[in-house]
């Protein structure tokens, strides 16, 4: 294993940030510029995944001897994505429709080698969401402003309390970086968070 290889988080966001700095690797951060606009009839899932995978390659192109991670998050409700509202009135249309149901978020991953090698994974974690009355979720916009997050739901912080119930194999995959995948893949590609781990 080679510790030395540098490693780059193409993302823009400070809780995937803050969640790959718990591995204590050191790493720098790119963000990535892609066409985020899903394909006609593509799937949440093959869309994150899709994603990660431009993310990353779009970071590696620029970086080629480093290894890179890309990462992407989708929710899904009633089969279709939702994604990044943009403004207070589409994340109010969001969680409206998204109350007491069950949806999904699809955390894609993907990392590419410093030889060119693409791994990558989905990890859904399953949310029941709480009846949100109109006044609730006005409240949580106003304080949260959650416009650039994936279906309106800011889990990291207030959002939470929007939540009923979560099942996930991974519980950091909700906040968009599934850690326990991540071990493996960065090993795959050279670097170890633990060496005397196989």
């Amino acid at each position: 294993m080679d510790n030395r290889l540098q490693l780059i988080l193409g993302s823009s966001s400070p809780f995937r940030k803050e969640l790959l700095e718990r591995l204590q690797l050191p790493f720098t951060t790119c963000s990535p510029e892609v066409d985020e606009t899903p394909l006609k009839d593509e799937k949440p899932k093959d869309l994150s995944l899709r994603l990660s995978i431009l993310k990353a390659q779009a970071v590696a192109a620029q970086h080629p001897d480093c290894v890179v991670i890309g990462c992407d998050q989708v929710l899904e409700l009633d089969g279709k994505p939702l994604g990044k509202p943009g403004c207070f009135e589409k994340a109010f249309e969001q969680l409206s429709a998204m109350s007491g149901k069950e949806v999904v978020f699809h955390s894609a991953m993907t990392v590419i080698d410093a030889k060119g090698n693409v791994s990558s994974t989905v990890v859904p974690t399953e949310i029941k969401m709480r009846d949100l009355p109109p006044e609730a979720i006005r409240r949580y916009l106003e304080i949260e402003k959650p416009f650039r997050c994936a279906g309106s739901a800011k889990i990291e912080k207030l959002g939470i309390a929007l939540i009923a119930e979560c099942r996930s194999s991974d519980p950091t995959a909700i906040i968009g970086l599934p850690l326990i995948e991540l071990t493996t893949m960065l090993a795959k590609a050279g670097i170890s968070v633990l060496p005397e781990l196989r």
